[in-house]
């Protein structure tokens, strides 16, 4: 149970700060491009690694703690991030899996986003 409270509050913390994100950016940059998700997708990323690389480095680090910062607070700033280290950890072990993963994975979302778009109107 504290477990799922842990990754709760850390996906709402997550969510919060890709919104804020997205607000700050919008006001400098304008919305004509989608600043915002780009900034949280990259700053995002680039935490999962340090975070992953990090823990592998340490003492053992309390799995609560681990799913409070990478599936609360990260899932919920980014799911980017968890897709890039899954396609990461995939091209360790697959890699040509791994390119299909990528590929399948960008392609069908694209076009899921686009059916789910098409159904509404």
């Amino acid at each position: 149970m504290i477990t799922m409270l842990a990754i709760g509050l850390g996906g709402a913390l997550g969510a919060m700060a890709r919104y804020a994100t997205n607000l700050a950016t919008t006001r400098v940059f304008g919305p004509a491009f989608p600043y915002g998700t780009l900034s949280v997708n990259l700053v995002g990323c680039l935490i999962m690694g340090l975070l992953v690389g990090g823990f592998a480095l340490r003492e053992p680090v309390d799995p609560t703690l681990k799913l409070f910062l990478t599936t609360g607070i990260l899932g919920g700033f980014t799911t980017f991030s968890a897709f890039s280290l899954d396609t990461i950890m995939l091209y360790d072990r697959k890699p040509v899996l791994a390119l299909i993963y990528l590929a399948v994975s960008v392609i069908l979302s694209i076009a899921a986003c686009a059916a789910g778009l098409r159904l509404a109107r």
